[in-house]
C-alpha cells in the first residue's frame, strides 16, 4: 500500500503539509520524515512534526535555535529559516515527542543528524512544542522525494520538480492562459497526467493557485485530436484532491499507474484544464489589455494592499462597511474571500491589522468556512465580536494570474530596484521600442500604479525631474505623455494618456517622470466623532481675523468687509488617526517649507484638509482649508512614542498609531459661514486633498455630515468616513 504524498512544484512559496525528506542514510542514522502543521497562516511555517518508525510527533523547544530552525526548512526544501517560535504558538500536537534538547550547527543534512537527547526521550509537555517560519524562497533543484520511509523496505521514491498549464499553440498569445495540457516536470522531463482518475476537485485547485476563481467545462474534441497526433509521456501516478487545498503541493498522490507507452492512460487522455478568470483578468491578445480594474463587489472588498488581490477584508452589514476580527482566521476563510473577489486561492491569511487598522464596527468574529462557500458572509461566525480591537483585523494575500505587467515597464538609473527614470515598452513602427514618460501633471497617483505594475508596492514620492537618473541612453526619447490615472489601474497603459501624437511642452530627458516605491504607506483617517461633539459657532469680529484673513481662512466678502463687523465661524476639532503601516511625513523637505510671518509658524503642506459645506445636491456655498503648519503626534496608543512635535521647528509629521488634533479654538479650524442661508446642508471634510503624500487608502480620506443651521445654531449629526458617508447620506436623502 503506497502511503500518500504530494506533488510540489519547486517556484511554489507554498509549503507542503507532507513533504518527505531522503528516505536512506549513509550514516546509519535514523530516517525521518518532516511536516508543518498546526494552527498557521502560510504555508511555510507551522509546527514542526517528525515521522520516525511509522508514528508522527513533534519537537519540544528546549534549547531550539535559529540553527535547527535553518536545518528544517532546507531539509523542506527552502533556502533557510526566517524564525521560530517556541510554547505551541502553532497550537499543541499529540502523541508523541520524539526529539528534545536538539543542538545543531545549521550545516546538516536532516534534523536526525543533530545532537539531542535521542528519539523519544523527552520531559517535555506539547505546550513546548516548537514551530518555524521558512523563506518563501526555495533551493534551486530540489527535489521532492516520495518514500515508505521504512527502513525494513526497499523504499520508492518519485520526484516533482514543478507543474504548468501547458496552452496550444492557438492559446498561447492570450494573457492571461486559462486552458491547456496540465504537466508536471518530473526527473528534468515535462509529463502529462493519465485524465482516467481526474476530478474537477483537482481542477479546482490548479485553477487556485494559478489565480482563477473556478474551473469551467471545455470542448474535449480539439485536444483528443491534438493528443492523438502527439507522442505521450505520462507520469506515473494519479493526483486526488479535496478542492480545498490552496496549492496542488497539498493533494494526495492516487494509484500508481502502469507505464506502457502510449497505452498507460487506457481510455483516459491527457489532463486538460480550463479555469475561469476573474474579471479584472479578462483574456486579450498579446498586448491588447486595456480594460481598467474596478471595484464592484458588493458585499466583501479589500482595503489597504498595494497590489491588486491583497488587502484588508472588510464586509458591508447593514448599510456600512466594517472589519473582520483574526481570531481563528485561516487559510479556508482567505480562500473563499480571494475566490469571492475574482482571484485565485490564498497566498496568505494575514492577522494583526497587517494592512493597516480599519475603521467601522467589527462585523465577523471567529470565521469558520468549510471553503467552498460563495460569499465569506455565508461562513459561521461568531456575531459576539466582543474584545476585538481594529488592531486584529484580518486581510488576505490572493493568488493572481501572471499577466506580464511588469515586462512592459521598468525603473533605470535609481541608487536601489526601488526608484528611477519610469521607462515604458512601447511599439513603434513595427517594433517594441523602451522610451520614457512625460512628466507634465506627472503625480501621486500615477507613481503609485507603476509601483503596482511593478509588483514594488506603494509609491513614496513621483518626480517630475529625473535627471540625477542615468537611464539607457537609446530610451531617451519620450513614448508617453498626458498620463491621468484614478490610481486603481493595474498597468500605466490603462491610464487616460495621448496616443501615438506625444505632446510634451517640457520636452524630454531631465523632465522625464521618475518614482520611487516602498513596502509600506500612512493611512490617515479622520475621527468623525470628534468633529460630532465638538461643532459649535461662534461670531468673531473682523478685527480679530487679520492673520486668517491674509492665509484665506476667510469667505472673499471678508475683503470688504468693515473692521469693527463680525465674521460668523462653524467651529469644530478634528482629531487625525494615522492607521497605515509608516509614518506620514509631508513631502517637501524642511528647507523648502514656507515662513508665515503673521501666525509665525512654517507650512509644511501648504493644503492639508479641504473643509467645505454644501448644498443637498452637492453645491458648495462655504469653503475652508487647513495648512498643516504644525503636524506632529499630539496622542499616541499605548506604548507608541511619539516622534515629531513642532516646538523649535521640529521635524513634522504623525507616527503610525499616533494621531495629531487640531483643535476648535486655533485659527483656520473652521468655516466662515457668514453668508450661508439657514437650511440643511451636507459638511465635508477632505485630507490630503491634494494626494501630496502618498497613502495605502485614500478612500477613507473624505467625511460627510448632515448639518442643520437655523440662523443661530447648528446641528451636526450622522457623520460617516470613506463609502459609509455616500451611502448614509443617500439613504437618508431617500427616506426625506
Amino acid at each position: 500500500m503506497l502511503r500518500p504524498v504530494s506533488i510540489v512544484p519547486l517556484w511554489s512559496t507554498l509549503l507542503c503539509m507532507w513533504v518527505l525528506c531522503e528516505a536512506q542514510s549513509d550514516s546509519g542514522r535514523p530516517v525521518i520524515q518532516l511536516r508543518l502543521v498546526g494552527e498557521k497562516r502560510k504555508h511555510y511555517e507551522g509546527r514542526v512534526e517528525v515521522l520516525y518508525n511509522g508514528e508522527w510527533g513533534t519537537v519540544c523547544d528546549d534549547d531550539f535555535s535559529i540553527s535547527a530552525a535553518h536545518v528544517v526548512c532546507r531539509e523542506l526544501g527552502f533556502v533557510d529559516a526566517e524564525s521560530w517560535s517556541p510554547s505551541a504558538k502553532y497550537g499543541r500536537g499529540e502523541g508523541r515527542i520524539w526529539l528534545d534538547n536538539v543542538h545543531c550547527s545549521g550545516s546538516e543534512k536532516s534534523l536526525a543528524h543533530c545532537s539531542s537527547n535521542g528519539f523519544g526521550v523527552s520531559d517535555c509537555k506539547h505546550s513546548e512544542d516548537v514551530g518555524v517560519v521558512c523563506s518563501q524562497k526555495r533551493i534551486p533543484g530540489f527535489k521532492f522525494i516520495r518514500s515508505q520511509a521504512n527502513s525494513d523496505q526497499e523504499s520508492l521514491h518519485e520526484r516533482v520538480e514543478d507543474v504548468r498549464i501547458r496552452a496550444t499553440y492557438s492559446q498561447r498569445k492570450r494573457i492571461p492562459i486559462t486552458e491547456g495540457f496540465l504537466e508536471v516536470k518530473d526527473g528534468g522531463k515535462w509529463r502529462q497526467i493519465c485524465s482516467v482518475d481526474w476530478t474537477e476537485m483537482n481542477s479546482r485547485v490548479i485553477c487556485g493557485m494559478y489565480g482563477f476563481p473556478g474551473e469551467k467545462r471545455f470542448n474535449t474534441r480539439p485536444y483528443k485530436l491534438l493528443a492523438k497526433r502527439r507522442k505521450k509521456n505520462f507520469w506515473g501516478f494519479s493526483v486526488n484532491c479535496t478542492g480545498n487545498e490552496a496549492n496542488l503541493s497539498e493533494c494526495k498522490v492516487g494509484q500508481e499507474i502502469e507505464l506502457k507507452g502510449n497505452d498507460t492512460c487506457g481510455q483516459g487522455m491527457p489532463v486538460v484544464v480550463s479555469c475561469v478568470p476573474g474579471r479584472a483578468f479578462a483574456p486579450s491578445v498579446s498586448m491588447g489589455f486595456r480594460k481598467a480594474y474596478r471595484v464592484e463587489q458588493p458585499l466583501v472588498r479589500l482595503r489597504g494592499g498595494a497590489m491588486i488581490g491583497e488587502g484588508r477584508v472588510e464586509v458591508l452589514k447593514n448599510g456600512e462597511w466594517g472589519t473582520v476580527c483574526d481570531d481563528n482566521w485561516d487559510m479556508r476563510a482567505a480562500t473563499v474571500v480571494c475566490r469571492e473577489l475574482g482571484f485565485g486561492s490564498a497566498k496568505e491569511a494575514l492577522t494583526g491589522a497587517r494592512m493597516g487598522q480599519g475603521i467601522g464596527p467589527v462585523q465577523m468574529n471567529e470565521v469558520d468556512c468549510s471553503g467552498f462557500e460563495k460569499s465569506l458572509t455565508e461562513c459561521r461566525f461568531n456575531r459576539e465580536a466582543l474584545g476585538c480591537s481594529h488592531e486584529e483585523d484580518a486581510a488576505v494575500r490572493c493568488n493572481v494570474p501572471a499577466m506580464g505587467f511588469n515586462k512592459r515597464l521598468r525603473l533605470a538609473g535609481g541608487r536601489n530596484p526601488y526608484e528611477g527614470r519610469v521607462e515604458v515598452l512601447t511599439e513603434r513602427n513595427g517594433s517594441l521600442v523602451w522610451g520614457t514618460v512625460c512628466s507634465d501633471s506627472w503625480g501621486t497617483m500615477e507613481a503609485m500604479v507603476v509601483c503596482r505594475q511593478l509588483g514594488l508596492g506603494f509609491a513614496s514620492h513621483a518626480f517630475q525631474e529625473t535627471y540625477y537618473w542615468q537611464g539607457d541612453s537609446s530610451a531617451d526619447a519620450i513614448v508617453m505623455s498626458g498620463v491621468r490615472c484614478s490610481g486603481t489601474e493595474l498597468t500605466l497603459d490603462q491610464c487616460l494618456h495621448h496616443g501615438k501624437h506625444i505632446l510634451c511642452p517640457k520636452g524630454g530627458g531631465r523632465f522625464s517622470a521618475g518614482v520611487s516605491c516602498t513596502q509600506t504607506a500612512p493611512d490617515l483617517v479622520l475621527s468623525s466623532q470628534v468633529v460630532e461633539q465638538t461643532t459649535y459657532l461662534e461670531d468673531r469680529p473682523m478685527y480679530a481675523l487679520q492673520c486668517a484673513h491674509e492665509e484665506h481662512c476667510l469667505a472673499s466678502s471678508a475683503n470688504q468687509a468693515d473692521p469693527t463687523s463680525y465674521r460668523r465661524l462653524l467651529r469644530f476639532s478634528s482629531q487625525i488617526h494615522n492607521n497605515g503601516q509608516s509614518d506620514f511625513r509631508p513631502r517637501a523637505a524642511h528647507h523648502s517649507w514656507v515662513w508665515h510671518e503673521c501666525h509665525r509658524h512654517y507650512h509644511s503642506m501648504e493644503v492639508f484638509t479641504h473643509y467645505d459645506l454644501l448644498s443637498l445636491n452637492g453645491t458648495k456655498v462655504a469653503e475652508g482649508h487647513k495648512a498643516s503648519f504644525c503636524l506632529e503626534d499630539t496622542h499616541c496608543d499605548e506604548g507608541i512614542q511619539k516622534r515629531y512635535e513642532c516646538a523649535n521647528f521640529g521635524a513634522q509629521g504623525i507616527t503610525v498609531g499616533c494621531w495629531d488634533t487640531y483643535r476648535h479654538d486655533i485659527d483656520c479650524q473652521w468655516v466662515d459661514i457668514t453668508d450661508v442661508k439657514p437650511g440643511d446642508y451636507i459638511f465635508q471634510v477632505v485630507i490630503n486633498p491634494n494626494y501630496e503624500v502618498a497613502e495605502s487608502d485614500y478612500t477613507n480620506n473624505i467625511m460627510k455630515c448632515r448639518a442643520r443651521y437655523d440662523g443661530h445654531r447648528i446641528w451636526m449629526y450622522n457623520c460617516h468616513i470613506g463609502e459609509n458617508a455616500t451611502m448614509s447620506l443617500f439613504s437618508h436623502q431617500i427616506s426625506l
